[in-house]
């Protein structure tokens, strides 16, 4: 794997180690879907699971081996020649197959798990390396636990396996025990030590036990290696892999600084992200740096403002650069003027500063109830307060009879521009008998999009709040509303969605 000396290569390990952590697992189907996602995204290494695990796995590996035709595709083993074999014959039909075998060498593995002494482990390291040599030139092993292992017996070990052939070594901080400097220190000594070093990849693989695996895979970077083990949305055992997205857009961010780089396509980053997230069903926090939902996004009005001026205020990266189409300005109780105005403007209003100044204050005061607004909520707002237009619907009266014997039937009253009315229809539950009435009254037939109940307090006698949503035209309207009776909650809810698309008629926006 001969290459440019500042050239980084991705060893995926989600499919492998990711899809080992609890909630991740993936039937084959979706695991050669995020194969060939990884493939497009420019990974250099797949690691496609543990063929030995079980026969499942075994398919699966098989089957990934089968269609991926860029990247390599590496089995993991043991160092046993049954393993060995096993991983050979579901990866030998790829087009750049790589067994990637390993055995732990720290003396506490040796002693408390392995039973072996060092003179053991050494023998089945060169072992294995032979074995699997015979089968492919493309060999890698890894020393398990090698962050806690004797860095004399280590450095034995890593020129044993290089003397025997093996073109990647891996120096994993398998329980995430080391700290940043102490890692690069530990793939600087190798080095330094190893003769033969110069003839195999030095690959580090970090957990992020101590939260520290992204900056520990950097610093073994740094130090010299050339390949780093990672994950997409650093998903792993225990608290997970070094992050692949971090780890890469470090790389690619800092330059100045590493001097290195690789051949990740960094645009399809985030629709892998969200790729997992949608195969997995395990959502990325919104914190996550890079793909987390909130990692362009920017609510304190100090940040927006100067976002609004020019985004190298307080953005690193273009959020393009990682597959995300926009920086996204939240509005919420912490947004300044700026944000409301340049929000307004983009959606065509172009108010006097005293009607800006109305909106954001009322803004506010709707923005200490709603933990986030929308473009909805300004243009109700507008209406509100720019031209003072009253809502055209409101409740006055509402009476539902339900029951198990009972056809569900809803009697409501309502005033509709000043004028009062009543009407009275059924449903298949009463929450449906509400609806339909208040459709017959206002001669409106809208879709329910969505209906939520949330209680406010604990208890029996808690306030409902419900959330009502309805399509009008190409638009998602929503209402909300709140009573201790639920029934009465979900009618002021469905007639704030009505009055809510009344205002965006009014404004010419429907």
């Amino acid at each position: 794997m001969k290459t440019d000396k500042n050239r980084v290569f991705i060893f995926d390990t989600t499919l492998r180690d990711g899809e080992q952590a609890p909630g991740f697992s993936m039937n084959p189907g979706e695991k050669i879907r995020f194969a060939k996602q990884l493939e497009r995204l420019g990974v250099d290494i797949i690691e496609a699971g543990f063929p030995m695990a079980s026969d499942g796995d075994f398919e699966s590996v098989r089957q990934i081996a089968a269609v991926i035709t860029k990247s390599q595709v590496a089995g993991l083993c043991r160092t046993s020649r049954g393993d060995i074999d096993r991983a050979w014959d579901a990866i030998k039909g790829a087009a750049h197959p790589r067994i990637h075998t390993f055995i732990s060498t720290s003396d506490i593995h040796l002693n408390h798990m392995l039973k072996m002494t060092r003179a053991q482990v050494m023998k089945e390291s060169r072992a294995a390396v032979k074995h699997a040599l015979s089968l492919t030139e493309n060999v890698e092993y890894s020393a398990q636990d090698a962050t806690r292992t004797d860095r004399q017996y280590l450095a034995e070990i890593v020129e044993a396996v290089i003397e025997e052939g093996a073109k990647t070594v891996n120096i994993p901080d398998t329980v995430g025990y080391a700290m940043p400097e102490e890692y690069g220190e530990l793939i600087a000594y190798l080095f330094d030590t190893v003769k033969n070093i110069q003839k195999a990849v030095i690959s580090v693989h970090t957990h992020d036990d101590l939260g520290v695996a992204v900056a520990t895979s950097l610093a073994g970077l740094k130090a010299g290696a050339r390949q780093v083990e990672c994950a997409v949305n650093g998903i792993g055992e225990r608290a997970g892999n070094a992050s692949l997205e971090e780890i890469v857009m470090a790389i690619e961010t800092r330059k100045d600084i590493l001097g290195l780089q690789t051949n990740i396509k960094t645009r399809h980053i985030y629709p892998t992200s969200r790729l997992l997230a949608e195969i997995t069903g395990v959502e990325v926090q919104p914190n996550k740096a890079i793909v987390g939902v909130n990692a362009f996004a920017h609510e304190s009005g100090i940040h927006q403002d100067g976002v609004i001026k020019d985004k190298i205020n307080y953005e690193i990266m273009t959020p393009q650069k990682v597959g995300v189409s926009d920086s996204n300005i939240v509005l919420g109780k912490h947004s300044g003027r700026a944000a409301i105005r340049d929000r307004l403007k983009k959606m065509g209003f172009e108010l006097a500063k005293d009607d800006v100044d109305a909106v954001f204050k009322r803004f506010k005061d709707l923005a200490d109830i709603k933990k986030e607004m929308f473009d909805e909520d300004l243009e109700a707002i507008i209406a509100e307060v720019v031209f003072r237009r009253p809502d055209k619907y409101r409740l006055l009266y509402l009476s539902v009879v339900s029951g198990n014997v009972a056809i569900p039937t809803a009697t409501v009253q309502m005033e509709i521009d000043g004028k009062v009315t009543r009407d009275a229809f059924f449903g298949v539950g009463p929450v449906d008998a509400t609806f339909a009435t208040i459709r017959r009254i206002t001669g409106t037939n809208h879709r329910l999009v969505k209906y939520q109940v949330h209680a406010v307090t604990e208890g029996t006698d808690a306030q409902g709040v419900v959330t009502v949503q309805l399509r009008h035209k190409k638009r998602i309207v929503s209402g909300r509303g709140s009573d201790p009776d639920v029934l009465v909650a979900s009618a002021k809810a469905y007639i704030n969605a009505l009055n809510r698309i009344e205002s965006f008629q009014m404004l010419n926006h429907g």
